[in-house]
């Protein structure tokens, strides 16, 4: 597993920042009821009556394994992919107790399957993090059957929020760019810190209107008014820890997935922007 990656299409601070994240927090001691809430967000709309027991699969970036902790009960085999040695040993942890997860250290552009042969994919939280994401998707499409469907979670370019929401986020990615570049663990120091003073107090006083019957839906971080803090601190260094990261419209997404010959295509109701679609004939 420690054989480095050749791929023209991953950003190798990326991989090497994402391999300590999940060492980090491998969520081990998490509430699997709450990954459980989280895992059913991302995949309300995958068409689970398309697969069986029988089916093929891949998962293009599995990090720690903690969503194909929850697919792998349901398929025939689960092929996981991703380019961090060090993740991959954390996901072979996690899924130890599933016969039928095979971990590959690749990338997007090397997923190790036949074109046209895989009954459904996934890709959760990664693809924005590549150089050329488009070229990802396709690269992800093209393992797929025809008819076979594939789920995708990418960053949201907050196209659904308010003008003040999209200036507020603006602030907070120069800071990102400063923190991303800072040393590992001032940089995982400075994450806890924003999660401690930041997601924290933002995600609790959400908690707090919404028991008072207020509307929060527009409230910064209020996704994480129900989440443990574990998912904050996390969050925090995903958000500002990743010197690379993209973010797109619905339309953009709607129309990278049909260029990789995708149809079909419906997006989540979460605030984030999870869409689905089905590999054409």
């Amino acid at each position: 597993m420690n054989t480095p990656v050749t791929s023209s299409n991953i950003d190798r601070s990326v991989v090497a920042s994402f391999g300590q994240e999940w060492h980090k927090f491998d969520h081990a001691g998490t509430s699997e009821d709450e990954q459980r809430t989280i895992f059913d967000a991302y995949f309300e709309v995958f068409p689970w009556s398309m697969i069986s027991e029988d089916s093929v699969g891949f998962d293009v970036g599995c990090g720690s394994g903690r969503w194909a902790y929850f697919v792998a009960p349901r398929v025939g085999s689960l092929h996981c992919v991703d380019p961090s040695p060090e993740a991959l040993q954390v996901a072979t942890e996690k899924l130890s107790r599933y016969q039928n997860c095979r971990m590959h250290l690749a990338a997007a552009d090397a997923i190790p399957l036949p074109d046209g042969s895989a009954d459904f994919g996934y890709s959760i939280g990664v693809l924005h993090h590549l150089p050329d994401t488009r070229r990802g998707i396709a690269d992800c499409a093209r393992k797929l059957k025809p008819g076979a469907p594939f789920l995708v979670y990418l960053y949201y370019r907050f196209d659904n929020r308010p003008l003040w929401f999209r200036a507020l986020w603006k602030i907070s990615d120069i800071g990102r760019y400063v923190i991303s570049r800072l040393p590992s663990r001032l940089k995982l120091f400075v994450a806890d810190v924003l999660a401690v003073v930041i997601y924290w107090p933002l995600a609790r006083f959400a908690k707090l209107c919404e028991s008072l019957g207020l509307p929060v839906e527009n409230f910064p971080l209020t996704s994480y008014r129900n989440r443990s803090f574990i998912f904050m601190r996390n969050d925090s260094l995903d958000r500002f820890g990743t010197v690379l990261e993209q973010r797109f419209t619905r339309d953009e997404i709607r129309e990278m997935m049909q260029s990789a010959g995708l149809t079909d295509i419906r997006f989540g109701t979460s605030s984030f922007w999870t869409a689905v679609g089905i590999k054409a004939s």
